[in-house]
């Protein structure tokens, strides 16, 4: 727009009095909400009607995650037009194999919420907080990789990694997974301070201070951020839905599974790639036209 004057990180809208508006902020989650493996496409139709694509992540030589061009187009223009912040459960590592518009500046918040990086290193006064929580509020690392490894071990868990000794994650057969596991997991998880969450292949186990919300409220304060919104399609991003005056997910994966829904909430029409390429949009239109927090930018909520 027009008015927009350019800052970093994002932009401040003028009122016709001159006096300028906090900055719109836009939180997404990354991996099948904004960035698609080949087996997460979910291409439909000709091969020859499907949309361009460009590389966002390269992996042992080999590219990894996509996005279709015009999404990149749109994740450009709002990287210039907002506070722009990928929220992922990735690592730092494996964080840094993902190319975006504006990568290495600005905010980004990697391991579910544990690191948050500022110009693409780990903030340490946040790094601090996250150690001292861990401390006071819940059970050690070590204690939940004995559950996931030792006498309570079932087959299913296939293989167990550990990200930056913060939170662990399992390789699982879910068809082999015994009836009433995950219920249990979670329960035994609950009762020290921890959380679960099972996408696809992986079973998270994660402290409960680690989440993506409280990562991006502390952005958003460190922004002056006033309208905020919010994407993305697991459990582990219910959190930054329910904290976004404006959330969005795609109509595929656990949170879909789950029907999840709430006040200001909009579905995509699209699935897998181009469900990506559409949150995008409709983040570009709303970052063209900000809104005041609380309020819904024109959108009404789709029926889930």
């Amino acid at each position: 727009m027009s008015t927009a004057h350019r800052s970093t990180p994002g932009f401040s809208a003028h009122h016709s009095s001159g006096a300028p508006t906090a900055p719109v902020m836009v939180a997404s989650d990354l991996d099948r909400t904004l960035i698609y493996s080949a087996n997460s496409m979910g291409l439909a139709g000709a091969d020859n009607a499907a949309p361009r694509m460009v590389v966002s992540e390269v992996y042992d030589a080999a590219p990894l995650s996509f996005m279709t061009r015009a999404a990149e187009d749109l994740l450009a223009a709002i990287k210039e037009q907002s506070v722009f912040v990928p929220v992922t459960t990735r690592t730092q590592a494996q964080f840094s194999r993902v190319r975006l518009p504006g990568r290495g500046r600005g905010y980004a918040v990697t391991t579910n919420g544990a690191v948050l990086l500022r110009d693409g290193e780990p903030d340490p006064d946040w790094s601090r907080h996250i150690r001292r929580s861990l401390k006071t509020e819940c059970a050690p690392l070590r204690e939940v990789l004995d559950r996931l490894t030792g006498q309570a071990a079932v087959p299913a868990i296939l293989r167990v990694r550990t990200a930056e000794d913060i939170f662990a994650y399992s390789i699982v057969d879910r068809q082999a997974l015994p009836a009433g596991y995950t219920e249990e997991l979670e329960e035994w998880c609950r009762a020290r301070g921890w959380t679960t969450s099972l996408q696809g292949r992986k079973l998270y186990c994660v402290p409960v201070p680690v989440t993506k919300e409280a990562a991006v409220d502390e952005v958003r304060r460190r922004t002056g951020a006033g309208l905020l919104v919010a994407a993305g399609d697991s459990r582990l991003d219910a959190g930054i839905l329910e904290l976004a005056d404006i959330a969005i997910r795609p109509a595929h994966g656990e949170l879909h599974n789950d029907a999840y829904t709430r006040p200001n909430l909009t579905v995509t029409e699209a699935t897998g790639i181009l469900a990506g390429e559409e949150i995008l949009r409709i983040a570009h239109g709303i970052v063209g036209q900000p809104a005041e927090p609380g309020r819904s930018a024109g959108l009404a909520p789709s029926a889930v």
